[in-house]
């Protein structure tokens, strides 16, 4: 059994979200062979070197699950995007790539984070371009903590500010570049997140049916988790104790 998960957001200002994902780790992710996590499992990220006791309790919760027998996967979202190899040290985790080929022996898969095919969003994919740039993220890590923290707050800043307008839809995959990447992973079925917009999308590409399966967000009273049981995907929500 493997899952998939995506958006989470966590920050010491999502109590929820975040009890529901350590509840996760610490129970019902353990029954897995494998924890994929496809992108913004942190609401920001701003170098492996920020300590603090919210992202170290996160890490710690993710270390103790990998060293109870799950792998854990995990790919750089928008927000997340200067996690580094000594997070995931720290972690007990693997950075992937993106796009990812998860072949299995039942099934094969491509993951993606799925910003990089909202090609519609030209003010997004011109800051994608900038924060994923090598020297631009060795020119940020360089300087000192407490500029990254200030970056940090802006970000969120910026982001709680389009949250309360109402009329921001998050930007969807481009239908024809999804396809001719579908095209170029072998008309596997394609997994990622990014849009909160969870969904199963079928797609006929060159005569070949394909599924796209949208992870979902999390929130402060509800998560989401899509399980690979060897056969079928099946979504199981996250919810609190009762």
């Amino acid at each position: 059994m493997i899952f998939f998960v995506s958006d989470l957001h966590l920050s010491p200002r999502s109590p929820g979200a975040t009890a529901l994902f350590l509840r996760f780790l610490s129970g019902r992710a353990r029954q897995a062979e494998a924890l994929y996590i496809l992108g913004d499992l942190f609401e920001v990220w701003v170098g492996d070197d920020i300590d603090d006791p919210y992202h170290n309790r996160i890490t710690a919760a993710l270390r103790a699950a990998s060293e109870a027998g799950l792998k854990i996967f995990i790919m750089h979202g928008n927000r997340d995007f200067a996690l580094g190899e000594q997070f995931a040290a720290a972690a007990g985790a693997r950075l992937l790539p993106d796009p990812y080929d998860l072949t299995l022996p039942e099934w094969s898969f491509v993951l993606s984070h799925g910003d990089a095919l909202c090609l519609d969003d030209l003010a997004y994919q011109a800051y994608r371009a900038k924060v994923r740039d090598p020297e631009w993220q060795r020119k940020m890590r360089a300087k000192p903590r407490f500029l990254r923290s200030l970056l940090g707050r802006y970000i969120r800043w910026r982001s709680g500010r389009r949250k309360r307008d109402n009329s921001y839809i998050y930007a969807d995959l481009q239908p024809a570049a999804t396809d001719d990447f579908l095209r170029d992973h072998g008309y596997t079925t394609f997994i990622h997140g990014h849009t909160h917009r969870a969904a199963t999308h079928d797609h006929i590409v060159d005569g070949i049916h394909v599924e796209r399966w949208v992870l979902a967000d999390w929130h402060e009273d509800r998560g989401e988790a899509l399980c690979w049981d060897g056969e079928t995907l099946i979504r199981e929500a996250i919810l609190p104790e009762s």
